[in-house]
């Protein structure tokens, strides 16, 4: 009767996510926001609580924590993170600077402490790498100019969290500073090694688990990920960075074979963990954090818009670029939950969550409207701000006009 249950359950939230996905799709928005909806109606103090199914969804969503850092992963090569952090890295030092420190004033001063303050700078600062990427394809930009300056930003963030997410998964812990210290040693040790082994070794890294034949490439490399990221939980340092990291070692058509079969996956056990995570939000629990939340959000929707100006104003892009580049950084998403969820399984502060379900709901649906309205309402407003140059005279504009060699 149990299993007959769980399987009514399970089955029907995955039908619900995937009617979500499709009404999602038909008005070219994110599905995140519906998931998390969704997960607040079926979670504590909801429409309709679950029972049965949670520890299978809980079980499920790990899965999708793994599997999202595992496809980031895929998508970069180490040379290309090496690349881009000798060229880019004084964009990442001001997109950390005017994006993290928001979240964690606003943690000190609500008085959660500095280990929420640490949590919520790194939910504030991190875009929504997915979000953005199908922005960018909707909007026709891929072949833009400050297209790579975007995805150079969201490459250092990526990066970022591998010293991060150890970090926080210290913090959260409780343990000692030379606990805290030996995870951190052991995550960029852990790090550094494999960054090392991909540049020099990644050919045959990726031949080892090269297969022609699509399920032995699905099993090899979905067992790897799921064994590494066991391993470096055990060993304190998060998940989500073992499958950070053999992501980035594995290259060439081997990443891209596993990337073609592990999407619908990703996708799949992505959708789940962000019903777990609304599960575990009591709906009643957002309206007295919502405000907080809306300013939070439009605070750092600004300071991203500064981050891409600024980014792309060093890389010699247009104003125009500029903007566009600015608008398209607000979208938070995936990550912020990612990082909000360690902190509310932890129990470090009852209010972290719904405050960070707000908080992303909100510039998750911003987002893809600053994207598109960022560059039109700055040269509108630039417009209107410029002096009113009264047109020359036909007299005086012959006097203007360039003698003829």
């Amino acid at each position: 009767m149990h299993s007959a249950v769980l399987l009514i359950e399970f089955g029907s939230i995955i039908l619900g996510l995937g009617l979500l996905g499709r009404f999602a799709a038909r008005f070219q928005l994110s599905p995140i926001p519906l998931y998390l909806l969704a997960g607040l109606a079926f979670g504590e103090g909801g429409l309709l609580p679950l029972g049965a199914s949670e520890q299978f969804i809980a079980t499920g969503a790990e899965i999708g924590v793994i599997l999202l850092l595992l496809m980031l992963g895929l998508e970069y090569t180490a040379s290309d993170l090496v690349s881009n952090l000798k060229t880019h890295y004084p964009s990442g030092l001001v997109d950390c600077a005017l994006n993290a420190l928001p979240g964690a004033a606003v943690a000190l001063l609500l008085g959660w402490g500095p280990v929420a303050a640490v949590v919520l700078a790194g939910v504030t600062w991190i875009s929504s790498s997915g979000v953005i990427a199908k922005v960018l394809g909707d909007l026709g930009r891929v072949g833009n100019r400050e297209t790579p300056v975007i995805l150079s930003v969201l490459v250092l963030e990526d990066l970022a969290m591998a010293v991060y997410l150890p970090i926080v998964t210290a913090l959260v812990a409780g343990v000692g500073l030379m606990a805290g210290s030996v995870t951190l040693a052991i995550a960029l040790g852990a790090a550094g090694l494999v960054l090392f082994l991909a540049v020099r070794y990644g050919r045959l890294i990726s031949r080892f688990v090269s297969s022609d034949d699509p399920e032995k490439l699905l099993l090899v490399v979905l067992g790897l990920t799921i064994l590494v990221a066991g391993v470096a939980q055990q060993l304190q340092v998060s998940a989500a960075v073992g499958a950070f990291l053999v992501g980035i070692a594995l290259s060439g058509e081997v990443a891209e074979g596993a990337h073609t079969l592990l999407s619908p996956l990703r996708d799949l056990f992505a959708a789940v963990f962000f019903v777990f995570f609304g599960l575990h939000t009591d709906p009643s629990s957002i309206p007295p954090v919502l405000l907080p939340a809306l300013g939070l959000a439009v605070v750092t929707a600004l300071t991203k818009i500064a981050t891409g100006y600024w980014a792309a104003r060093r890389a010699g892009i247009s104003v125009k670029g500029r903007w566009r580049a600015g608008g398209a950084l607000v979208a938070r998403g995936e990550f912020s939950i990612v990082i909000a969820g360690l902190a509310v399984a932890a129990g470090v502060e009852p209010s972290l969550g719904p405050l960070a379900t707000a908080y992303v709901l909100i510039l998750v649906v911003l987002g893809p409207l600053t994207a598109r309205y960022t560059e039109p309402v700055a040269t509108w407003w630039s417009r209107r701000r410029a002096p009113h140059r009264p047109e020359p005279t036909p007299r005086a504009a012959e006097a203007e006009a360039p003698v003829a060699d």
